[in-house]
C-alpha cells in the first residue's frame, strides 16, 4: 500500500493543485500544438463523404497523454488493434492486416502529410511517424483508403502536421515519468500573406519498463508553403529521425506473467537493437480552379537500419517517387483520379553478431523494388440523400535481389531472383443520409497485397509466394443525435493466400507461407456520450473473428495473435481548465498463441487515468497514470505452430507508470 501511494503521489499532488485553482480558470483555453481547426475540419468533411469506415483523431484527443507511440494517439479509433511490445514498438493491425507479422509492419499504408513512409516493397517502420508532431490523424479502414492509393486489407493511416497558418507562435511541451523517461518538444510557426513555415524538434529518452529496453530519439519535422497566386500553391516538407531502441525480446508465458521486467537472455547477450536514421524530403504543389484541383508531388526517403538480432542486419536504402491526384467536385458528380510511383534500392548486409557489433560478413545483396498504383473513383448523387460510388485501383510491383555474397549454401554468389506482381481491385458502394448528421453506408471491394523482401527473401534465395487476395463486404453507420455520437462498421473478408507467419526452427527455414482460405470478420464500434459540457464518456469496442476455412492442417481453427473482444472506455470529468479522465482497457479473453489452438493467453483489465489543468495564461499541466493496479498480463504474441512451456513468444503488458508534464504557448 505504501509503495502504491508513493507511485501515485504525482497524481495526488496535481489533483490538490488544480482543486485550489481560482474559478475564473474555467474560461481558459486548452494549450495544445494546434491553434486553428481548418485542417481537421477538412479531414472530417472528407470522412463524411466516405462510404465506409473512417475517422479523424485530433491532437486534442490525446494531448494529456505521454505520447510515446501510435497506440497513444489511436487508442479510441474504432477498429484499430494496437498492442505495445516494448518501448515505442507496437503491433498495429486493422481488420487483421499483417496479422502474424512479429516485427516491423505490413498490411497497412502509413503516410505523413499524404506521402507513404512504407518502403517500395511496402514494408515499413512506423516509429518514423512522430505522433507528438501531428495536427490530426486520418484513419481509413480497408478499401476506404483508396484516396491514398492503398489497396491493402487494413487500409491507411495518415498523420497530418501543422502549418504556419494553423499553429502560429511558439509552443513548448515537456514531460517526465517512470523509468527515467523524459520527453521534450519545441515547435514554432510563422505566417505572412503568401508564405508560411512551421518546424518542430522533439527528443525522447527512457530506460523503459523492462531490462535492455533503453531508447532515445531525436526528430525534426518542418514545412514551408508558398502561395503563388489564386491558383497555384506549393509546400515543401523535411523530416529527420534518429531513433535508437534496445530490444528486450520475448519471454516464456511464466516469465511474462511473473517477472515481466526481465529481458530475454539471448537479446541481452547479442545486444539486440534497432537503430534508424532517416531523412525524408517531399513536395506537394496544388492547382486549385475551384471545382477542380490537381495535386502533384515528389519525394525522396533515405534510411539506414542497424539491427543486431540473430545476426547484425545493416541496410542502407533510398526510396524516391512521385504522385498526382486530380479531384472534381460538381453538384451531382464527384471524381478522383490519382497515381503513384515508388522506386527503392537497398544495400543489405548481414554479419555475425558479436554482442551487438559486426563480425564476419555472411550475406551481401542488392535489393530493388518498385510499386506503382493508378486509382480512380466516381461518386454520383442521384438525389440529395444518396451517393453511389464506384472505383478501383491497379497495382504493379517488382522485387529483385542480387546476392553478392552468401556464406550459406546452396545459394551462390551472383544469384539473381525476381518476382513481379500486378492486380486490379474494384470497389462499389453507397452512402445514404436520411437526416442531417446521420449516415448509413455499404461497400464491396477487393484488396491485394504483394509479398515484400521480408517474406520473399526468408532463406537468402526467394521463396515462391503468391499475393494475398481478399474480397470484403462492409456495412455501417455513423452520426450524431443530440448528446450521442456513434461509428459502427461490420465487415467480412474472404481471403485467399493470406500471408501468415510463425516462429521458425531447425526444420522450418521459411517462416512466412500462403494460407489456403481464411476469413476475417468483425465489428468496429465507437460510442460517445456528451452528457454535459463537463462530462463525456467515450468508448470503443472491437470484435475480431479470424479463422482458417477447411485448411488441410488447421481445419477451421482460429488464427492466433488477435483476441475476439477488446473494449476501451474513458470518462472525462471537468472542463479544459480542470479535468480528470479515468480509463479502462478490457480484454475478457486472450487470443490463441498457436495455430493448433491449444494454448491461449489470459484476459486482463488495465486501469489508468489522465488529468489536466490550466495553471496560468497559456500554460497547462497534465498527468498520465497507466496500469494503476500493476496488473501483470501478456500484451502481444509471436505466433507459433506448437507452443510449449519453454516457448519464448510472449511480450508482457506495460507495467505501472506515472508521467506528468507542462504545455505552454506564446
Amino acid at each position: 500500500m505504501t509503495k502504491f501511494a508513493y507511485r501515485a503521489a504525482p497524481l495526488l499532488a496535481l489533483a490538490a493543485a488544480i482543486a485550489a485553482m481560482p474559478a475564473q480558470a474555467e474560461d481558459a483555453d486548452s494549450t495544445i500544438i494546434v491553434t486553428a481547426p481548418e485542417l481537421t475540419n477538412e479531414a472530417e468533411a472528407r470522412v463524411a463523404r466516405t462510404a465506409g469506415g473512417a475517422d479523424v483523431v485530433s491532437h486534442q484527443d490525446y494531448a494529456d497523454k505521454s505520447i510515446m507511440s501510435l497506440r497513444d494517439t489511436l487508442a479510441f479509433s474504432p477498429g484499430v488493434y494496437l498492442q505495445p511490445r516494448y518501448g515505442q514498438e507496437v503491433r498495429i493491425s486493422i481488420r487483421g492486416s499483417g496479422l502474424s507479422r512479429g516485427f516491423h509492419m505490413r498490411g497497412l499504408t502509413l503516410l505523413q502529410d499524404g506521402v507513404p513512409i512504407n518502403l517500395a516493397d511496402d514494408n515499413g517502420d512506423f516509429q518514423e511517424l512522430e505522433p507528438i508532431f501531428f495536427d490530426h490523424l486520418e484513419v481509413y479502414r480497408g478499401s476506404n483508403a483508396l484516396r491514398f492509393g492503398s489497396g491493402t486489407l487494413g487500409g491507411a493511416i495518415n498523420g497530418v502536421t501543422p502549418t504556419g497558418r494553423t499553429a502560429d507562435g511558439l509552443y513548448l511541451r515537456g514531460d517526465a515519468g517512470s523509468f527515467d523517461s523524459f520527453r521534450g518538444l519545441v515547435s514554432a510557426g510563422v505566417a505572412g500573406d503568401r508564405v508560411d513555415a512551421w518546424g518542430a524538434v522533439s527528443a525522447d529518452t527512457s530506460d523503459g519498463d523492462r531490462d535492455h529496453v533503453k531508447r532515445r530519439s531525436f526528430r525534426f519535422h518542418g514545412n514551408a508553403g508558398m502561395q503563388f497566386g489564386d491558383v497555384v500553391s506549393s509546400r515543401v516538407y523535411v523530416s529527420f529521425n534518429n531513433i535508437n531502441q534496445e530490444i528486450p525480446g520475448a519471454l516464456t508465458r511464466t516469465q511474462a506473467l511473473s517477472t515481466p521486467r526481465m529481458a530475454n537472455p539471448n537479446s541481452v547477450a547479442g545486444d539486440h537493437a534497432r537503430d534508424i536514421d532517416s531523412l525524408r524530403l517531399q513536395n506537394r504543389t496544388r492547382f486549385d480552379w475551384g471545382a477542380v484541383t490537381l495535386d502533384v508531388g515528389a519525394f525522396l526517403n533515405a534510411k539506414t537500419l542497424y539491427h543486431p538480432i540473430f545476426q547484425v542486419i545493416d541496410q542502407d536504402g533510398v526510396d524516391r517517387g512521385g504522385y498526382f491526384r486530380f479531384d472534381y467536385a460538381g453538384d451531382r458528380i464527384e471524381a478522383t483520379l490519382g497515381g503513384e510511383l515508388r522506386v527503392g534500392d537497398i544495400k543489405s548486409r548481414r554479419f555475425v553478431n558479436l554482442a551487438g557489433r559486426r563480425g564476419a560478413l555472411t550475406f551481401d545483396a542488392d535489393l530493388d523494388a518498385r510499386a506503382a498504383t493508378l486509382y480512380g473513383e466516381v461518386r454520383v448523387k442521384p438525389v440529395d440523400t444518396l451517393s453511389l460510388i464506384a472505383g478501383g485501383i491497379y497495382a504493379d510491383g517488382k522485387r529483385k535481389q542480387r546476392i553478392n555474397r552468401n556464406s550459406a549454401a546452396p545459394v551462390q554468389d551472383g544469384t539473381i531472383a525476381r518476382a513481379d506482381f500486378d492486380a486490379f481491385s474494384p470497389k462499389i458502394g453507397l452512402l445514404f443520409e436520411p437526416a442531417a448528421g446521420m449516415q448509413f453506408y455499404a461497400n464491396y471491394s477487393r484488396s491485394v497485397e504483394f509479398p515484400g523482401f521480408n517474406e520473399l527473401a526468408q532463406i537468402a534465395n526467394f521463396v515462391p509466394l503468391d499475393p494475398q487476395r481478399a474480397w470484403t463486404a462492409e456495412v455501417g453507420t455513423r452520426g450524431r443525435a443530440g448528446a450521442v455520437s456513434w461509428d459502427l462498421s461490420l465487415y467480412r473478408s474472404d481471403i485467399k493466400g493470406e500471408l501468415l507467419q510463425f516462429d521458425i526452427g531447425p526444420t522450418i527455414p521459411a517462416s512466412t507461407f500462403n494460407a489456403g482460405r481464411t476469413r476475417h470478420e468483425g465489428i468496429e464500434a465507437a460510442l460517445q456520450f456528451d452528457a454535459t459540457d463537463w462530462l463525456r464518456l467515450r468508448q470503443v469496442y472491437t470484435y475480431s473473428s479470424f479463422r482458417f476455412r477447411a485448411d488441410a492442417d488447421y481445419g477451421d481453427n482460429r488464427l492466433p495473435v488477435v483476441p475476439r473482444h477488446v473494449y476501451r472506455a474513458e470518462l472525462r470529468i471537468g472542463s479544459d481548465a480542470l479535468h480528470i479522465a479515468p480509463n479502462l482497457e478490457w480484454m475478457p479473453d486472450g487470443p490463441f498463441a498457436d495455430y493448433h489452438n491449444r494454448v491461449s493467453t489470459p484476459g486482463y483489465a488495465l486501469i489508468g487515468v489522465t488529468g489536466g489543468a490550466t495553471i496560468a495564461d497559456g500554460i497547462d499541466a497534465f498527468v498520465d497514470v497507466r496500469n494503476i493496479t500493476g496488473k501483470k498480463a501478456i500484451g502481444d504474441i509471436s505466433a507459433a505452430i506448437t507452443v510449449t512451456d519453454m516457448s519464448a513468444i510472449y511480450y508482457p503488458a506495460e507495467r505501472r507508470a506515472v508521467s506528468a508534464g507542462i504545455r505552454a504557448r506564446f
